[in-house]
């Protein structure tokens, strides 16, 4: 299929979901090299408490994220609550009123997400965050359907991207947050937040590819 029904895609929710769960130590572990060490913790409860409000019914990509994005932003401290749950609401309002999402309205639904983000986080590629990964991973998306490929591949396309742009931090020095004032020390590690947000993409690319 060319397109996924957002009524359908409880299970794009439940996979981004438990693919952060699953994850939570290890993310923890990589806060820990340069950071306070608890990214993972503070994700792990926040996606732990919408896994138990949705309670396993079904619930459409918007709402699912709705749920998502409101409870990191009133319930997870930090800065990365309020910035995924900036993410994710913006990217149900975004595919709120879509039926049927085919690759140009994921794009656009991507798109609306980062545009969210940007206006409440001003980090930019190259400051070692979560947007060395988004960025590119979206541009990496835009590219893939300029070149006409389909749902798939540019799903594909997103993953790869979203992987080198996680990659791509280790080499960074921190610029924005706690791990700033290690300065050089900073390099040689990655980003958590740009871990983190690779998990997501990729957990979300894989689980709508089972949907077409």
């Amino acid at each position: 299929m060319s397109s996924f029904k957002n009524t359908g895609a409880s299970s794009v929710v439940y996979n981004v979901i438990n693919t952060i769960i699953d994850n939570w130590t290890y993310l923890s572990e990589v806060d820990g090299l340069i950071g306070d060490g608890d990214h993972g913790v503070n994700m792990n409860k926040g996606f732990t408490m919408t896994k138990n409000k949705l309670g396993g019914k079904e619930v459409s990509l918007s709402e699912g994220f709705n749920v998502l994005g409101k409870t990191l932003i009133l319930e997870i401290g930090g800065s990365m609550g309020p910035l995924y749950g900036t993410f994710f609401m913006e990217f149900s309002k975004a595919c709120k009123d879509v039926e049927d999402i085919d690759k140009e309205a994921f794009g656009a639904t991507l798109e609306g997400a980062l545009k969210g983000m940007q206006a409440f986080d001003k980090a930019k590629v190259g400051d070692k965050t979560l947007m060395d990964t988004l960025v590119p991973a979206i541009e990496g998306y835009k590219a893939a359907l300029a070149d006409g490929k389909d749902f798939k591949a540019a799903l594909e396309d997103m993953k790869v991207e979203a992987e080198k742009g996680k990659e791509s931090t280790r080499d960074m020095v921190a610029k924005i947050g706690r791990a700033a004032r290690l300065g050089e020390r900073s390099r040689g590690v990655l980003d958590a937040g740009a871990t983190s947000c690779n998990l997501i993409l990729k957990s979300l690319a894989d689980a709508i590819i089972e949907l077409l």
